[in-house]
């Protein structure tokens, strides 16, 4: 079968890009190896962070970009899909995540921000107990997002505009002829100008033809959902990232009154084919008795449920074409990208069909020491 681009993976990420891809005129098909809108990935549940606070330049001009993206989408999905509440990152001190790197990075590209002390902290927002020496640095448009909504709003513009997108449809190979690629997906065949692997996980069985292996780590997450006894004060409360290792985050009371939080990069290293869903108590317990410290009136857990993390060794996304193969191009989100899907889409469009961007994507190249380097040390605190 004949197409003009295939899009393998259809998380928020993938999504994004055959909603870009279809838009453009060209003809589309998406490949997702489990049912459309699955649980076994990073794209499901309700909220997710969207942030200019970052740790360097680039990945805070990346962020007026998505900010944009979020609107554009919003306005041709015709949904409210960014919820402003304010962000606010908390340093306490000695923390290993460097309050610097954020507040110049912020500085250089004119986002505007308050640092703020503890006093100041828990005069704004009571719900907070930040111990001595914390501090506070608040952006007033952080924001919340919806996860598996937001991605529903990209696979129905995308379908809307002419693309195919099946579910249940795992891909064996993807293999470069020069001439066109090809894309095999049980006893289906697709003869394409260019791919777009956004297979998250599995992303080196999706390139294995390709001869090319990824440093990854996959990590089995928990966001738990709290009760507390009195949700009032957590509607007006911003959302809110602790950086220091370990690290968690947190939301607001976000369509229901529970407040979510979770710990960053703390579950076990797992193999994504054989992994449970199940939520772990110990990992519960964890989170139960920091958010016992920081928001103490935030009640007793409702659920949990589990996510995964795909991560490079140096926690930087991957937006680029395979060494060796312009017409496979590859995006990974490092479990951080979320916030990024409407941007995501609309670069690896324009990569897959042009070859470049006017995105700064020199950092998130297959070239860099965290994927070539054996010896790099992983760092996922950033």
């Amino acid at each position: 079968m004949e197409v003009d681009y295939v899009v393998v993976g259809l998380g928020a990420l993938g999504s994004g890009a055959a909603w870009q891809l279809a838009t453009r005129g060209h003809s589309v098909v998406g490949l997702e190896q489990f049912e459309l809108g699955h649980a076994r990935g990073a794209s499901h549940d309700t909220s997710r962070i969207l942030r200019h606070s970052y740790h360097t330049p680039a990945y805070v001009r990346l962020t007026e970009e998505a900010y944009d993206d979020w609107a554009r989408l919003e306005a041709e999905s015709g949904e409210s899909l960014v919820t402003v509440v304010g962000g606010l990152d908390l340093f306490p001190a000695d923390c290993v995540i460097s309050p610097v790197d954020y507040v110049e990075s912020l500085r250089e590209v004119g986002i505007a921000f308050e640092e703020l002390d503890v006093d100041e902290i828990r005069r704004r927002w009571p719900v907070f107990h930040p111990p001595a020496g914390t501090r506070g640095l608040y952006q007033e448009r952080g924001a919340i997002v919806p996860a598996a909504r937001g991605t529903a709003a990209m696979q129905r513009l995308a379908a809307d505009a002419g693309a195919t997108l099946l579910g249940s449809t795992p891909v064996s190979r993807v293999l470069d002829h020069g001439s066109h690629v090809e894309v095999v997906a049980g006893d289906t065949s697709y003869a394409c100008r260019g791919v777009v692997v956004a297979a998250d996980a599995w992303t080196n069985q999706v390139l294995s033809g390709l001869g090319v292996e990824i440093p990854l780590t996959v990590t089995l997450e928990q966001p738990t959902y709290f009760a507390p006894p009195d949700p009032a004060p957590y509607q007006d409360m911003p959302l809110w990232i602790w950086m220091d290792e370990p690290s968690y985050y947190g939301f607001p009371c976000y369509g229901e009154p529970t407040v979510k939080a979770a710990q960053d990069c703390g579950g076990p290293v797992v193999d994504p084919d054989d992994r449970t869903s199940e939520p772990d108590p110990e990992m519960r317990d964890r989170l139960a008795a920091f958010m016992g410290s920081l928001l103490p009136g935030t009640g007793e857990v409702v659920r949990s449920l589990r996510c995964q993390y795909t991560l490079t060794p140096d926690r930087d996304f991957v937006m680029s074409a395979v060494p060796g193969h312009a017409s496979v191009v590859v995006g990974l989100g490092s479990a951080h990208g979320f916030k990024f899907a409407p941007t995501f889409g609309r670069i690896l469009a324009d990569l897959v069909t042009t070859g470049q961007t006017t995105s700064d994507v020199a950092g998130f190249g297959f070239d860099r020491p965290g994927l070539t380097d054996p010896a790099y040390e992983a760092n996922w605190m950033v």
